[in-house]
């Protein structure tokens, strides 16, 4: 069976059924794909006989079981990627049985734990990740110390337990000067940090999201001049804006909603760091005004600082926001590992739902101001942000009516205005937006008649115009009894057509005299005409 064969390439073919156990018999086999395929079962044991296998790909593909011991009996094994599998188990001891793996990739799979001793001997491991499994065990257990070539480690998004900190109160992969990216967001690790953390000289990338770290974040004085993107995201963090970050000049991303953190946002944020383009710090304890400096950004796509105790008015020049302004095709903000491309995810409450999104998302643009004690009107500045696709900046005390160039901002998709102190009528210009799909005005004090569109016209939940009692129009009542004088023609004109009605008093006649057939639909008082009771005898015609 093709024993001489050093490649097998299979991928994306459709393929189904197990890998046969003859695969052992392939000794002078070096590369081995089959990825994308429907291939199930277990891996054979047999493959331990591959001693000359440099790469194995078998992502993509329905394998299950788990993975057999000998996997690493290669001395020449470097790249392994098992990952979009349905393996199980724990994974084991002797992946790196001869020391020369440098990559490996299982994520996706639903390994429950990792050997004690699987990265003993992995001291040319440089890329390991496994991104959404079901492993519970002691982070610092399963990596312990001496993975110094070791430049990309994800553990997003399983059980792991434990603190990051050594006994020596460090961090326990500052050690580790070649780490560029870490992800271990959505786990379940605990503790604080340490100032060693600002100061790794490559690390471009740190997520640690949604785990229950806490304490204050230290300050060292310095920051990585690597550092691009920043998440601590949902953990117990308290005390003030990390002082620190004013020295992290590269910063693209900087993530840190969903603490306890408290004082002033500083007014040196847009200063220090010029190239942000997404910036959240919602579900804090900010408070104070927003800084008149947070306009001065010229690439920020998002900025989220929703759910504070933010006061004062929003800011009135966005002149410099050209990342709002101007529409991307794409976005180059990717990482590239030498083994894939990685990119950012950040959290966004996008028409009313959270979702994560890629900042290689095309154009995508927004600011969320909601639950703040912001005050005053909403500044005409911001309709110049035509690049924007939501706009939240409910549950404030705005107040003054809306911006009449609200329709100039094109691209709009969701606007929430709603539990605010908002007057006057909703701007004829909303009519002309092409692409909004979720809109609330409720809980204001507008009035008038709601605008139409034909994409207006889509939105027919009463909810979003609630508790507005002088608004009225589709999807409301109509407007009737409104007494703008074009309305009160088309009601009299109404009135006309049914009754015969003579069209003098459809002008507002204010005697009551005038024809039989006439007085027994209506009435005039000082005022304006209203309706009587002897309307019910007029007959149609």
């Amino acid at each position: 069976m093709l024993k001489k064969l050093r490649m097998l390439s299979l991928t994306r073919n459709n393929l189904t059924g197990s890998i046969p156990l003859e695969i052992g018999n392939m000794t002078e086999l070096q590369s081995m794909g089959s990825e994308g395929n429907y291939l199930d079962g277990q891996l054979p044991g047999t493959i331990s006989h591959l001693r000359k296998l440099k790469e194995l790909f078998l992502f993509g593909n329905l394998l299950s079981g788990h993975i057999v011991p000998g996997l690493g009996n290669s001395s020449l094994l470097h790249r392994v990627d098992i990952s979009d599998n349905n393996f199980s188990g724990l994974f084991p001891a002797s992946i790196c049985a001869r020391g020369a793996l440098r990559t490996l990739s299982a994520r996706y799979n639903g390994f429950s734990g990792i050997h004690h001793q699987a990265f003993r001997n992995c001291t040319t491991l440089r890329f390991i990740d496994f991104t959404a499994n079901n492993i519970v065990a002691d982070l610092r257990g399963c990596m312990g110390e001496h993975l110094g070539q070791l430049h990309y480690m994800a553990f997003s998004q399983n059980q792991l337990y434990g603190t990051l900190l050594t006994d020596r109160g460090e961090v326990f992969f500052c050690n580790y000067t070649n780490f560029r990216i870490v992800d271990l967001s959505d786990n379940a690790l605990h503790g604080g940090l340490s100032k060693c953390f600002w100061g790794m000289p490559s690390l471009t990338f740190i997520d640690l999201s949604s785990n229950s770290l806490s304490g204050v974040v230290p300050s060292s004085g310095t920051c990585g001049d690597n550092l691009r993107y920043l998440h601590l995201a949902n953990n117990h963090f308290i005390g003030t804006f990390p002082l620190d970050l004013e020295k992290c000049k590269n910063l693209i991303t900087l993530d840190l909603g969903g603490n306890n953190f408290s004082g002033t946002i500083p007014s040196w944020i847009s200063s220090s760091l010029p190239g942000l383009k997404f910036l959240r710090l919602s579900s804090n304890m900010f408070e104070g005004v927003i800084p008149l400096q947070i306009s001065h950004f010229n690439n920020l796509q998002i900025l989220d600082l929703s759910r504070n105790k933010l006061t004062g008015p929003v800011p009135d020049d966005f002149t410099n926001y050209t990342g709002m302004t101007h529409v991307r095709k794409y976005v180059e903000d990717y990482i590239n590992t030498g083994y894939d491309l990685y990119a950012s995810r950040i959290p966004i409450v996008w028409k009313n739902v959270e979702h994560d999104y890629s900042l290689l998302i095309a154009g995508m643009a927004g600011i969320d101001l909601s639950g703040n004690s912001l005050s005053q009107e909403i500044p005409n500045g911001l309709t110049t942000l035509v690049g924007l696709r939501y706009l939240n900046l409910s549950g404030n005390h705005l107040s003054g009516c809306i911006p009449e160039d609200i329709g100039d901002m094109v691209l709009l998709e969701a606007l929430d205005l709603s539990r605010n102190q908002l007057s006057g009528k909703i701007p004829q210009s909303l009519a002309t937006l092409k692409s909004i799909s979720v809109l609330n005005f409720s809980s204001n004090s507008l009035s008038g008649r709601i605008p139409t569109g034909d994409q207006l016209r889509t939105l027919t939940n009463r909810s979003i115009y609630s508790n507005n009692p002088g608004l009225c129009g589709f999807p409301l009542e109509d407007c009737i009894n409104s007494s703008t004088p074009a309305q009160t023609e088309k009601a009299w004109m109404k009135i006309e057509r049914h009754c015969g009605c003579i069209a003098s008093w459809l002008l507002g006649s204010s005697s009551g005299s005038g024809s039989t057939g006439a007085s027994s639909c209506f009435a005039a008082r000082p005022g304006g005409v209203h309706f009587t009771s002897m309307w019910t005898t007029c007959k149609p015609r």
